[in-house]
């Protein structure tokens, strides 16, 4: 299988190039190395994936790759994920997740790809939900520019699929957390509590603390994502997540003991702009189509996570 990966020097893509070469695939990464980074490649890279330093907004550039490369499937894992920036600079944010999908999407027609696996978010999309876990079928509600992009994204999906005969699935993410997302970033609160550990400080807990989403292990995202290319027949949007709510609370709960922090009780800082109090997703749909339930527990992947990005503990 010959495979691209936008977006693939990032968090969850380097994980899942890691995962592709294991089983054997031909791999190549699309990154403009803006918030991904090529030492998340080094091992990769060693052991054959080729990395293009190349920016989604660049349509020739992406056909191009496409062209030369003429992958099998493209996992489009490549957007702006900042809810805060996307608030701050919704063109900009539009930019790159809907032109950028479209630029790749038009690749993908040129050659007709056989699959495109779509990268999108769940509660960002869902908003403030009616049900709770929430399922495909719920209603949109973006409350931010990032989930209104994110969903333009997926109808652009559909409207190659109608047109062109694409065959494309969209995964909605849960809060995806694990090994090598940035502790010093501004997404993934499990990341950013990391940093706090590492810098020896109390975490920053926004509103009450009692907002609820549902945090799933990278590892198992990936999973996720594999399973999607392989079955060609499903479409449409499918969630990517445990099915189960926590609270921040409870990680700060669980992170400072697992840390053996002296002091990792909470400071409270004013809730922020377009943030849910609850995101759950139905996994329903993943497990009767895909094949696929997320396995890790939150204790083992907070410990797996903490495990690869805090420094070991001295003599």
């Amino acid at each position: 299988m010959r495979a691209i990966v936008t977006g693939g020097a990032g968090f969850i893509g380097s994980n899942l190039v890691d995962a592709l070469l294991v089983a054997g695939a031909d791999v190549t990464v699309i990154d403009n190395l803006s918030t991904g980074r090529e030492a998340n490649l080094h091992q990769a890279i060693e052991h054959g994936a080729r990395l293009r330093v190349i920016d989604i907004l660049d349509p020739a550039d992406v056909n191009g790759v496409f062209e030369s490369d003429r992958p099998d499937v493209v996992f489009h894992m490549a957007a702006q994920i900042d809810v805060r920036k996307s608030l701050a600079r919704p063109a900009w944010d539009a930019e790159i997740n809907v032109q950028g999908t479209i630029n790749v999407l038009e690749a993908a027609r040129r050659i007709s790809l056989a699959r495109l696996v779509n990268t999108s978010t769940g509660g960002a999309i869902y908003g403030d939900a009616d049900v709770i876990p929430t399922p495909e079928t719920a209603a949109t509600r973006p409350e931010a520019a990032y989930g209104q992009s994110k969903l333009s994204a997926e109808g652009y999906c559909g409207l190659y699929e109608r047109l062109y005969g694409l065959s494309c699935v969209t995964l909605r993410y849960g809060n995806v957390y694990g090994p090598r997302q940035d502790p010093l970033g501004e997404a993934g609160v499990v990341a950013m509590f990391c940093g706090r550990l590492m810098q020896g400080a109390r975490p920053t807990v926004y509103g009450d603390g009692l907002q609820t989403r549902d945090y799933v292990f990278v590892g198992d995202v990936v999973e996720a994502n594999l399973a999607a290319a392989a079955c060609g027949e499903v479409r449409g949007a499918v969630n990517v997540g445990t099915g189960r709510e926590s609270t921040v609370l409870d990680l700060v709960a669980a992170m400072g003991p697992l840390a053996g922090a002296a002091d990792f009780t909470p400071e409270f800082a004013p809730a922020r702009l377009g943030e849910l109090d609850r995101s759950c997703l139905d996994v329903t749909r993943a497990a009767e189509l895909l094949g696929w339930t997320a396995s890790t527990e939150l204790l083992d992947g907070l410990r797996r996570t903490m495990e690869a990005t805090l420094p070991a503990p001295g003599p």
